[in-house]
């Protein structure tokens, strides 16, 4: 009885504004999914009663948690804005045609919210670069996009270390990025496997290979083991032997996430 009389005496008025969140929350997602419509005015109506305050703290910080992916969203429009040279008649074309707003509207509809800062900053140079550059096509940049949310910041760290290093080996790279010495049978050594596989199976990254003049790939010597040398050695998480390139995508993906435009119009956020 005790906390039930505790769950009264912590009851929020029904005016309350956070009451107001609660109900208004759930009966915008009923009117949303429609198929759903009853259940969510169901619990709307039975809240409406009588509110727990650990629910409307829940809803309370469900709506601060979308205004603040507003305002992130917000903040790259405006940073990107501030990169683009709008006097430029190309640029300007550009940022209203349909394709870039078709750009712009997959960036935002599929937005993860606060992951990190650094992923932001990528998208924010995705769109800035795709206003401002012809390298890559549309196709090709939704690819980037959609990069932004399959792979992790490590990923984007090896393919940071790999760019203008033609050759590098794993090894390396893990040094590069600032890793310290691991087990070979550490579950970092593991993911660092993984993490090679998933940039070479997406065709971000590939074995070092030597090309002609006209860019074509010289065939690979192959060395062979001489008999009775006994098996063949697993070859290390942090192999110090086989190079490894960015692929052309691979490229000019740095080059629209990682390669910041400068800023064309200096301005400073409000303070609330």
């Amino acid at each position: 009885m005790s906390e039930l009389s505790d769950a009264g005496d912590k009851k929020m008025p029904e005016s309350g504004k956070v009451a107001k969140i609660s109900r208004g929350a759930l009966q915008a997602v009923g009117g949303a999914v429609p198929f759903a419509g009853g259940v969510f005015s169901a619990i709307a109506g039975a809240w409406s009663e009588g509110e727990q305050d650990k629910v409307n703290r829940f809803f309370d910080e469900w709506v601060r948690m979308l205004q603040d992916e507003l305002k992130e969203k917000e903040q790259t429009i405006i940073e990107i804005m501030a990169r683009l040279d709008l006097q430029d008649e190309a640029i300007s074309e550009r940022i209203t045609s349909a394709e870039y707003q078709s750009l712009v509207k997959k960036t935002f509809r599929e937005w993860s919210g606060a992951e990190s800062e650094s992923k932001r900053v990528y998208i924010r140079n995705i769109l800035s670069n795709a206003a401002a550059s012809k390298v890559s096509s549309d196709d090709v940049i939704r690819m980037y996009i959609d990069w932004i949310n399959q792979y992790s910041e490590l990923h984007f760290q090896v393919i940071g270390a790999i760019y203008n290093a033609d050759g590098i080996s794993r090894g390396e790279v893990w040094r590069k990025i600032g890793k310290g010495a691991v087990r070979e049978d550490s579950a970092d050594a593991d993911l660092y496997k993984l993490l090679f596989r998933d940039l070479s199976t997406g065709g971000i990254i590939r074995q070092h290979r030597e090309i002609d003049r006209f860019g074509n790939f010289r065939p690979k010597q192959t060395s062979r083991r001489p008999k009775g040398s006994g098996p063949k050695q697993p070859v290390s998480a942090f192999d110090e032997n086989e190079g490894y390139d960015l692929t052309e995508l691979g490229k000019q993906f740095v080059h629209y996430a990682m390669s910041e435009l400068p800023l064309k119009i200096e301005f400073q956020e409000e303070s609330q």
